[in-house]
């Protein structure tokens, strides 16, 4: 089967509006989210969060822009999509979704509001199946992305990884 083939299913197309949208709604129910009183937020913790919620979007703004013509919402690689391995790639295959989970449970964490994890959690978990279907498609449409992805974690960087190690190239990419 052609890639454009596998890229163009009905049932794909489907699948990754969903995700999309899922995503989206959750991002905007995490920042709308009112202050709490379940957990106390002194000013520290609250310029913490501000400090995360910039990080958070610094880290996706970057690894969105290293994606070039190939950042797309959707989990389905557009016919511009080229595999990166290396910058912050290196580190994770999914910089881009790392940077909204830290910029989304930066800002839950400044909420003091109990009610304000379902929303961040269920982002987690949106972001994990969203994370897999597109890391299948990439695999069907990069030879070398199986070897990639079983030496370089999908969202949380592995403490202590010697950079060597990492800067590794994989010789079917």
């Amino acid at each position: 089967m052609a890639w454009h083939e596998v890229a163009a299913s009905q049932q794909d197309r489907t699948t990754a509006r969903l995700l999309v949208a899922g995503q989206l709604a959750l991002l905007v129910a995490v920042a709308v989210q009112r202050r709490g009183t379940s957990w106390p937020v002194p000013h520290m913790l609250r310029g913490l969060s501000w400090c995360g919620q910039i990080a958070g979007v610094a880290l996706s703004v970057t690894a969105a822009v290293r994606l070039g013509p190939g950042l797309t919402a959707s989990p389905l690689p557009n016919a511009q999509s080229e595999l990166h391995t290396d910058g912050l790639y290196e580190y994770v295959r999914h910089p881009v979704y790392a940077g909204v989970m830290l910029a989304a449970g930066s800002r839950t964490l400044a909420t003091g509001n109990r009610a304000a994890l379902l929303p961040l959690g269920l982002l987690g978990v949106l972001l994990h199946v969203k994370s897999g279907f597109e890391e299948r498609r990439l695999a069907q449409r990069f030879p070398g992305y199986a070897g990639y992805a079983a030496r370089t974690p999908r969202l949380v960087p592995t403490p202590f990884r010697a950079h060597s190690e990492a800067a590794v190239p994989d010789p079917t990419l």
